[in-house]
């Protein structure tokens, strides 16, 4: 916290607990009404431009793992206390989960898509007055302000061509299902990404975007989900917290976790009776100097991620019992929004996964098109970052007797070249283009796919107080069976031989054993629900009304706003429907219709 500085000590209007979608959309809105009197407290902490980790020392501590917090991590993560990285990792009984800590949110780590659901998704356990023509012109608001558009063609810059992008669609014309560009949250500058213009600006370029922060046109390094040094990803510390921050003059402190809320009565004291009709007092902890703050708010703004809003409320109500009136709903209804991420090796076709952002299409499967709810999902492409792919040629064992035998002939090839000339620098090229032509990185293929998984999973707390997950995998395994035939015939049109489905989800030689062996575990990046927008308080835990937009039920000023608050998977990536509907429940507590000017 030292960088950031304290309010003081009169009752804020208000506190944002995450800096996530939710909570960020929710910091701007109601700092455009409160100024000052509106507070940020974010876990992690800010990540300015090429301040993200690169070399393997600090890649291998890029984890989130705090002193005390008794979570269930990878081993490794675990017995390093106090780490406060970028990924956070936990583990759960069939089910691993991926999110981050910084300013920004998820928005750090994700794939930049912003893709609206089908109406169908709300007609099965959403609110009756929350459909998708009700959200409608709030995604066009958050579209405008995160600057989603496709890739810029690359028919006049062959520098913007993207490989795998053609690949898919080849895929997909094949399958006879659509693939079209998606709109992706990444700035290929000012008039293109926010004004709408067809011209992108030249490739690295820099430039301010239409809220006052730099920005560089994207340089399609494949880097956007271990943080973009060049800040080309339109992350929120660069349109929504800029504002809030910059314009409005919001307060954030970063390195400071929230631990308890408290509601307050009319004189002023703790009182786990009250409704929150007098205000609350927040807890937190900075992590930097060790200390526990305290600070009085009218409002509570809980954005702290699916996982990190479930815990801290369930341990309120549970553990402290500060917050007793919350839902007996709370923690129901986990979706992983049907993530499941495959790859094909070493196929015959190039891929070339290693260039441009992440993801750049996408195809449909039963989502938007022939509707059909229990096999649902989108199939689109990935890239990742050049540093993996050294790593990929060096470990992957279908290669160690094919770069053994080029290596030999590498080195006879410089032996006899220092024999006939004397010289060892000729054969230098050679050495090199022996030992890496085999392309298995070049012709690899990543497969991302989200759908409408059951959305029946349950949290709680374990033993230590802390958020546990009970998934009940087989209830959606319609979904993963049609994803994975899917796969398969991906791995068949690339002409490969080697198709692998999640590494936790059981290695391609224990394909065979694992309808009983038990290897299978899913691994999302998109968990939602847990505290969902309801009707009443018998169905979900915060209201869909329009009146109580967002409110927990039994509360007077203690919201819900981030992915915890879907009631099922929307098989389209969630950032799209998380922001609208951020920015509707901000509307409702601020009375500010909103605009993608932010306010300025």
């Amino acid at each position: 916290m030292s960088q950031d500085t304290m309010p003081g000590n009169d009752t804020l209007e208000a506190v944002v607990i995450g800096s996530g979608f939710g909570g960020s959309v929710s910091f701007c809105r109601l700092s455009q009404k409160w100024g000052d009197k509106v507070l940020l407290l974010e876990r992690g902490k800010r990540y300015p431009m090429g301040s993200f980790p690169r070399t393997p020392h600090d890649m291998a501590d890029n984890f989130w793992s705090v002193e005390g917090d008794e979570v269930q991590r990878p081993k490794h993560i675990r017995k390093k206390q106090n780490l406060r990285g970028l990924f956070d990792i936990r583990n759960f009984r069939k089910m691993d989960a991926v999110f981050s800590a910084g300013l920004g949110g998820g928005s750090l780590i994700y794939a930049n898509v912003y893709l609206e659901p089908p109406e169908q998704v709300f007609e099965q356990g959403w609110p009756r007055q929350l459909t998708k023509s009700t959200l409608e012109p709030y995604y066009q608001i958050a579209r405008q302000v995160l600057g989603a558009r496709p890739v810029p063609p690359w028919n006049q810059d062959p520098r913007r061509k993207i490989t795998r992008t053609e690949l898919f669609q080849k895929f997909a014309e094949q399958e006879k299902r659509t693939s079209k560009l998606a709109d992706i949250c990444v700035f290929f500058g000012d008039d293109y990404s926010y004004k709408g213009q067809a011209q992108p600006l030249p490739i690295g370029e820099q430039e301010l975007n239409r809220y006052g922060a730099r920005q560089t046109s994207c340089v399609y390094c494949g880097e956007c989900d271990v943080g973009c040094n060049t800040h080309s990803k339109n992350t929120l510390d660069l349109n929504y917290l800029h504002v809030g921050e910059k314009s409005h003059g919001g307060k954030i402190l970063t390195n400071c976790l929230a631990e308890k809320i408290l509601p307050l009565n009319k004189a002023g004291a703790d009182d786990p009776e009250a409704d929150g009709s007098h205000g609350y007092k927040v807890v937190f902890k900075d992590l930097e100097r060790n200390e526990t703050i305290e600070v009085r708010t009218r409002r509570v703004i809980v954005s702290a991620g699916t996982l990190g809003s479930n815990e801290l409320l369930l341990r309120c109500r549970d553990v402290f019992r500060t917050l007793p009136k919350l839902s007996a709903k709370l923690g129901h209804w986990f979706s992983a929004n049907g993530d499941f991420l495959s790859f094909v090796i070493d196929g015959k076709q190039p891929a070339d996964p290693n260039y441009g952002p992440v993801i750049t299409q996408y195809t449909d499967y039963n989502l938007f098109d022939r509707f059909q709810r229990n096999q649902a999902f989108v199939l689109e492409d990935a890239s990742y970052p050049a540093f993996a792919a050294w790593y990929l040629e060096g470990v992957f064992p279908a290669g160690w007797l094919r770069r053994a035998i080029r290596t030999l002939k590498a080195l006879w090839a410089w032996l006899k070249n220092v024999v006939r000339s004397g010289s060892w620098t000729g054969s230098v090229g050679f050495v090199f283009h022996e030992m890496l032509k085999g392309d298995l990185s070049y012709k690899t293929s990543v497969l991302l796919c989200m759908g409408l998984d059951r959305g029946d999973g349950t949290l709680s707390l374990n033993h230590q107080g802390r958020v546990d997950l009970d998934w009940p995998q087989t209830t959606s395994m319609d979904l993963y069976q049609a994803i994975l035939a899917t796969g398969d015939r991906f791995k068949n049109f690339v002409k490969s031989h080697w198709f692998v489905p999640l590494p936790t989800w059981g290695w391609p030689v224990f394909r065979e054993l694992t309808s009983w062996f038990p290897a299978r575990n899913n691994v999302t990046v998109h968990p939602l629900g847990g505290c969902i927008l309801a009707d009443s308080p018998d169905q979900g835990v915060v209201s869909g009304s329009d009146e109580n937009r967002g409110q927990a039920f039994g509360y007077q000023g203690l919201y819900v706003v981030d992915g915890s608050i879907l009631p099922s998977a929307v098989g389209a990536n969630p950032i799209a429907t998380i922001s609208a509907t951020a920015e509707w429940i901000a509307e409702g507590i601020t009375g500010i219709k909103p605009d993608a000017s932010l306010g300025i």
